[in-house]
């Protein structure tokens, strides 16, 4: 059964507030509820990549979904980003605002454990390519005893890739994906991801189209209008759905209040799986 844990995953896109989400998340926490928060880092991957002089490119999947291309630099300024900038800011308001957290990237105890993909399938001016010095890969297992051991203590766990791969070395995966399995395998009662949108939009162009609720279309049947990051977002509510999580939120990361509202389950759009009476 459920014990109260709420993953709430922290999107490291530029616009999402991380001090307004740890406020938020650390009411939780007060409230006697028991959060896990998981972070990307995707605009200080960015930044560092320029102050370094990395170059860094994006891959389009057959699917529309996007993901950063991971060579080996880009691995290592991604892993320098995540755990060497992003996590300990985080840990440090969590302790700011007097809430003991720990952060964890996949490799600390086999938290995460990936197959390395040898070639990646992307689509560059409209023709499918094969790519082949990724450092990415898909999730096999989570292992969620280092944090179910962290919340019993009473501290939050503060979580993002790497994963660990095969062969021993960090392969790089996607943080939606992770927060999503990570729920699954804690029996979370909920997944809230943060994004820098109110929600699923009817228009993407207008934010006030958020949509209330939105269920996902049947597998294989694709949305027009929904792209980009929310793709994967998409993608990670059905396999928390799918793998027993009750509810899925995606919503607004840039303000306290909205973050707020979307842990109280008032604001977002909230993700549901195809009815079996819709294919009928």
């Amino acid at each position: 059964m459920p014990d109260g844990i709420t993953v709430v995953k922290c999107g490291g896109a530029a616009g999402v507030d991380p001090a307004a989400v740890c406020a938020a998340v650390a009411a939780e926490s007060a409230a006697g509820r028991r959060p896990v928060l998981v972070h990307g880092a995707s605009a200080e991957t960015t930044a560092l990549a320029g102050r370094l002089g990395v170059r860094l490119r994006e891959l389009t999947g057959p699917g529309g979904e996007v993901s950063r291309h991971t060579d080996a630099a880009a691995l290592e300024v991604l892993v320098l980003a995540l755990a060497g900038r992003v996590k300990p800011a985080l840990v440090a308001e969590f302790g700011r605002l007097g809430v003991p957290a720990a952060g964890l990237t996949g490799l600390d105890a086999g938290l995460l454990r990936a197959r390395r993909s040898t070639t990646v399938r992307a689509v560059v001016d409209g023709r499918e390519v094969v790519v082949r010095d990724d450092h990415s890969g898909r999730l096999t297992r989570v292992d969620p005893t280092l944090p179910r051991l962290l919340l019993d203590a009473g501290l939050l766990p503060v979580v993002s890739p790497p994963a660990l791969g095969e062969d021993g070395a960090p392969v790089n995966v996607n943080a939606d994906r992770v927060a999503a399995a990570l729920a699954v395998s804690l029996r979370a009662e909920r997944l809230v991801l943060l994004t820098a949108a109110p929600g699923v939009l009817a228009d993407p162009y207008d934010e006030r189209s958020v949509r209330r609720d939105y269920r996902l279309p049947p597998r294989g049947v694709a949305d027009p209008a929904v792209g980009g990051g929310m793709t994967v977002k998409l993608l990670a509510a059905r396999q928390a759905l799918e793998g027993g999580v009750p509810e899925v939120l995606i919503a607004d990361g840039r303000s306290g209040d909205a973050v707020r509202q979307a842990l109280a389950g008032t604001a977002g759009t909230r993700i549901a799986l195809t009815d079996p009476t819709d294919l009928r």
